[in-house]
């Protein structure tokens, strides 16, 4: 079994945890039930539900109606998920602003890792 986190910056914002409470509940709902297939299948979880883009940043594909969502993560050491960001899928291919902010966010968290050892 995996572990799902959500990055906190370091300002004590928590930016994937913004983004699904700006969501309408169903999305809301959707979006932890898939939260919960992907701590107990992770890495081994494929499409229709997750894609790797690139780099190591992976995304988690919700649709909830004519909805559709985007959560952000990587794997990290001992079986975590930290998720970084999400979005609001518009067009067919993921903005390069979304993965750079996933990669951003990647880089503050294991900048904290290293503090911490």
């Amino acid at each position: 079994m995996f572990t799902v986190q959500f990055f906190e910056r370091n300002d004590g914002s928590i930016p994937a945890e913004d983004f699904i409470r700006s969501l309408d509940n169903k999305m809301t709902a959707r979006i932890y039930g898939i939260l919960g297939i992907l701590e107990e299948k992770g890495n081994f979880l494929r499409e229709p539900y997750s894609k790797h883009l690139e780099d190591g940043i992976f995304e988690l594909r919700i649709q909830s109606g004519n909805d559709i969502s985007r959560i952000l993560y990587f794997f990290y050491v001992n079986k975590q998920i930290i998720v970084t960001n999400g979005f609001i899928k518009k067009t067919q291919k993921t903005p390069r602003i979304y993965i750079e902010t996933a990669k951003r966010y990647r880089n503050e968290f294991l900048e904290k890792q290293e503090v911490i050892k």
